[in-house]
């Protein structure tokens, strides 16, 4: 997705065909398919990770957990389209980060995107946001069942300025790595940054109600199953979007998508049933997520067999590194990490982006990125083996670049919300849960839409214990 956009503001055309109503320069299929592709992304967010949420969470926390991800979606619309877009992939301001700019005057969101697409502005600047709402929204796994909300109001608009910004103008837009890192759909942008800023996040934060932590069962398996597949499917416009055109990347990105996902599911689903002797739903869900973040950054730069094998890998590596080392691990177990975000988004993430680097083929990055100056995958960088080289030495650094920044500046975020708010629940709320936070609860279980009466324990005057306990 690394474009370079000139961001003049466009005039609108003066004449448009009569029995089209469109400028010359609109490819309307291009334009129907990147509408069709955003629709899909949006989706995965609202009702997507809402569902999801709100049922792989303690009932409890139903309510709570998926209104997080709803007012994180209408809040970063508003925060994109005012200055965050800009500063994404705006014009030059510095090496992290563009000029934070409005973007909704009509000359630039009806203009043509740039010389090599036949689109709209408004088509790029929809297409992306519902990429930043998406990032956040996951950081969000990390953190349910505990945290302040009026804390969590504040936290997205800032993350969103400070962090997501910086992320994509560094890799995407005109920033110091741009041409430099395969990051063909948002392996580091979106999914490491989020696992990382999510899990720092968690650690200042602080845990969930000890009772909580110990006792967390989903509310609803099978609405967690109508959420993930809202995920998965999603994913067509996730990853079929990033070319920004209906051509050969998109359709091979999106069999790439799909292919590495279910092998993930399917061995993560067989490591489980070899070592727990059981099929596990949720184990399931969750491989299906770390084979659709690890084939993000190169979907359509990969051959069909590299989405096999990076599959296979995304299905063990962070299955290992989320039921063995997380468990034997002092410094995972420090943190309360609610859904596994670090697991199944950073660690599947970086394991992307560095497979990335390792398959992506050449011919198939020269039809992504004409202009641009990437390496060879290091599998395929015959004769030039340098550049392989060079290329993996690209990923490992924008890993670690996304890691450290998002790590500090999420904990300068928390900090500093922290000297308005609290950033946890009070405990008399956390034993409660949705009812205390929102006066609302997730499920009517009799009546006209009423909740069941909570047992009010009966107070025995200490006269009358006295008067029981002693024998006749």
């Amino acid at each position: 997705m690394s474009l370079q956009v000139d961001y003049r503001i466009y005039s609108l055309p003066k004449g448009l065909a009569p029995d089209e109503g469109s400028p010359a320069w609109l490819s309307k299929g291009d334009n129907a398919w990147q509408l069709t592709a955003t629709t899909f992304v949006g989706l995965q967010s609202v009702p997507g990770l809402v569902i999801l949420y709100g049922s792989m969470v303690k009932k409890k926390w139903a309510v709570n957990s998926a209104f997080m991800a709803l007012y994180a979606f209408a809040v970063a619309l508003l925060c994109w389209v005012l200055w965050a877009h800009r500063m994404s992939f705006g014009n030059y301001n510095s090496p992290l980060v563009g000029k934070p700019m409005n973007s909704l005057q009509d000359g630039f969101l009806l203009g043509q995107m740039d010389a090599s697409h036949h689109l709209p502005m408004a088509d790029y600047v929809f297409y992306e946001f519902a990429f930043a709402a998406i990032t956040v929204i996951l950081l969000a796994g990390s953190l349910l069942g505990r945290m302040n909300f009026y804390a969590w109001m504040m936290f997205v608009p800032l993350w969103l300025t400070l962090s997501y910004s910086v992320g994509a103008f560094t890799i995407w837009g005109s920033g110091f790595f741009q041409r430099k890192i395969i990051d063909y759909a948002g392996g580091y942008v979106i999914h490491l940054s989020s696992g990382v800023a999510g899990f720092t996040a968690a650690y200042w934060v602080g845990p969930r109600h000890s009772h909580d932590r110990q006792h967390f069962p989903p509310n609803n398996i099978i609405q967690t199953l109508g959420g993930a597949g809202f995920l998965w499917l999603g994913w067509t416009g996730f990853n079929g979007g990033s070319p920004f055109g209906a051509g050969l990347i998109t359709s091979l990105a999106i069999i790439n998508t799909h292919i590495c996902t279910a092998t993930s599911l399917l061995v993560w689903l067989a490591i489980d049933m070899i070592v727990y002797k059981k099929s596990s739903v949720i184990g399931a869900v969750q491989g299906m997520i770390t084979g659709l973040v690890c084939i993000t950054p190169g979907a359509g730069l990969v051959d069909p067999w590299a989405a096999v094998l990076m599959g296979m890998m995304s299905g063990s590596i962070p299955w290992y590194t989320m039921m063995v080392l997380h468990r034997k691990s002092a410094f995972f177990q420090s943190v309360d990490d609610t859904l596994g975000v670090f697991h199944t988004h950073a660690v599947a993430g970086l394991l992307g982006g560095l497979l990335s680097g390792l398959f992506a083929r050449p011919s198939l990055l020269n039809l992504m990125y004409p202009s641009e100056n990437y390496g060879p995958g290091l599998l395929h960088s015959e004769g030039q083996f340098h550049r392989g080289l060079r290329q993996m030495g690209y990923q490992i650094l924008g890993a670690m670049f996304i890691t450290a920044w998002n790590a500090a500046v999420t904990s300068f975020i928390c900090l500093f919300i922290s000297r308005i708010v609290n950033l946890r629940m009070d405990e008399e709320d956390l034993e409660v849960g949705d009812d205390a936070v929102h006066g609302e609860e997730a499920y009517a279980l009799w009546g006209d839409g009423e909740t069941m009466p909570k047992p009010r324990r009966l107070r025995i005057p200490p006269i009358c214990r006295r008067l029981v306990s002693t024998p006749s």
